[in-house]
């Protein structure tokens, strides 16, 4: 079975999305091959600016007051799972870059990692994602190698552009969006629950 995740880097639900999916294969006793996938939550965000999160949420949805409730409440449900989020240290930035690096990692069979990497450096670490030597720096610290010439060309951007597109295809408006087998959909960071079904329904199918 093949599960494909298109998600975002700077996408909390994302994050929570890849622990329930993780908690639901814990269980399941037949091999899986997950595959990370890029998408944009915002691709209209300058590549090169950086700005902290609650400003660029409070610009983009409405008053901080509310801003800081929902996150509050994001942050409460992450730490369920484990993840410790902390919204006062983050950065927003655009994250084509980061993306295109993911696709380089998997180049050397470390996707999965460096899609992790990625989303702890930014949700939980507070890294600037927007920086070429950060980037490099946390690439380094997974043994991906050239990631220096990746983050200062264009590299992987035709990769990149294809896998949001095929989001779009596929019915994709937001993420995390999950695809089973190209045949089942989760959209959303559903509840564990959820992810078993789809896998014993997935499994189910390919067995009949």
């Amino acid at each position: 079975m093949k599960i494909e995740v298109w998600s975002d880097i700077v996408c909390p639900w994302c994050y929570i999305g890849k622990r329930r999916l993780e908690s639901a294969l814990a269980e399941f006793e037949h091999p899986v091959d997950v595959e990370f996938r890029s998408f944009q939550l915002d691709p209209s965000f300058p590549r090169g600016k950086t700005m902290p999160v609650y400003d660029a949420l409070a610009e983009k949805f409405g008053a901080m007051d509310q801003v800081k409730v929902a996150t509050e409440r994001v942050t409460a449900l992450a730490a369920v799972e484990g993840l410790h989020y902390d919204y006062d240290r983050q950065v927003m930035v655009n994250t084509f870059d980061s993306h295109r690096l993911a696709h380089h990692a998997k180049s050397q069979g470390l996707g999965n990692e460096m899609h992790e990497r990625l989303m702890r450096a930014q949700l939980i670490e507070g890294e600037n994602l927007g920086d070429a030597d950060t980037l490099v720096r946390l690439a380094e610290e997974l043994g991906v190698t050239g990631a220096g010439k990746v983050v200062t060309s264009d590299q992987y951007t035709a990769d990149v552009e294809t896998d949001i597109r095929e989001a779009r295809q596929l019915g994709a408006t937001g993420v995390p969006f999950f695809v089973l087998d190209r045949k089942y959909g989760v959209s959303g960071a559903q509840p564990v629950e959820v992810f078993e079904k789809a896998l014993h329904t997935a499994l189910e199918d390919s067995a009949a």
